[in-house]
């Protein structure tokens, strides 16, 4: 084969097939995104009551046709009202995780290994009666072990008890944001809802685009993205806007459950302390890229600096 009839082949083999049979660039595989949602806080009811902040986030999920997860609080299940609230995602089909029963830091110099093992299982003992829970385990502040000894411990536990790391690739601060909105509107019930969304959306377009560039320099390949959120006001207002912000950008959401099938997240970095966002994890394992990793990798004290040039 000449060069000639070579550059002519590898070309059209790049190129579909367009109308009438004229070659047209192959389209981009578009980004893959699921909603994990975390703690499940009913209590802190602001502007929207319990009931109607779980509503309207299982309502967004279904108009997008999106099964979520929920990693849940053990604690916030004891009482009914909290029960009866995760009994609804539940029979919306949405995977229920284990969120620990304390919610603790386990980087902590205080979490004791066994101690940390204990409040998982007291968690378990009350999700399992949830016909959608799962055997997945998302660690409080994405905190994973702050040594070698814990990080390991507990790796070794999870595998024992049939535990998967419900990891995190997109870690974001909306918890921040939400926490200036309902300090806002605590003392200004008709205060502006808009500036907290533009930069809520800005916020997490900001950071899915960087994890996005992370898992492509570390993992050479797209993955499927498990996006951070928590259940608060802030998801109760905006999360179709979010969805839709990330739609109109191409990307494509899918179930959390197929997104936990990207072999990404079976990796176990060894670093620490332990945790983060999993793409974050594997970054910091690399010598070169580790250089440009801040830590914590998500935190209020980045947000809350420029929200407080703006007034939020």
């Amino acid at each position: 084969m000449n060069r000639r009839t070579f550059t002519k082949t590898f070309t059209l083999s790049t190129l579909a097939i367009g109308v009438g049979g004229v070659p047209a660039l192959a389209a981009k595989p578009a980004t893959q995104f699921s909603i994990t949602m975390d703690d499940y806080h009913w209590r802190n009811a602001v502007k929207q009551t319990a009931q109607e902040r779980n509503q309207s986030i299982l309502d967004t999920l279904n108009k997008h046709s999106i099964k979520a997860a929920a990693f849940v609080i053990g604690r916030n299940i004891e009482p009914q009202e909290g029960k009866d609230l995760v009994a609804a995602w539940d029979k919306a089909g949405h995977l229920i995780g284990n969120h620990t029963y304390s919610h603790r830091n386990f980087n902590a110099p205080e979490s004791e290994l066994n101690a940390y093992q204990e409040d998982i299982l007291r968690a378990e003992g009350l999700l399992k009666e949830f016909p959608r829970f799962r055997k997945y385990l998302r660690f409080p502040m994405l905190k994973e072990g702050d040594t070698p000894a814990k990080r390991d411990g507990m790796r070794n536990f999870m595998s024992q008890n049939g535990y998967r790391n419900g990891h995190v690739t997109i870690d974001n601060s909306d918890w921040a944001i939400d926490q200036r909105l309902t300090a806002r509107l605590k003392k200004d019930p008709n205060a502006d809802l808009k500036p907290y969304r533009d930069f809520y959306l800005e916020h997490m377009w900001a950071r899915a685009e960087y994890y996005d560039s992370l898992a492509q320099r570390v993992a050479g390949r797209p993955v499927k993205h498990t996006i951070l959120t928590h259940f608060n006001l802030l998801n109760g207002l905006f999360l179709n806007d979010v969805i839709q912000m990330l739609k109109g950008k191409g990307w494509q959401p899918i179930d959390a459950e197929d997104a936990f099938t990207d072999s990404v997240f079976l990796a176990q970095p060894k670093v620490v302390p332990a945790g983060e966002s999993i793409i974050w994890s594997i970054a910091k394992e690399n010598g070169t890229i580790a250089k440009s990793l801040r830590y914590p990798a998500e935190d209020s004290v980045y947000e809350n600096k420029r929200m407080d040039k703006l007034g939020l």
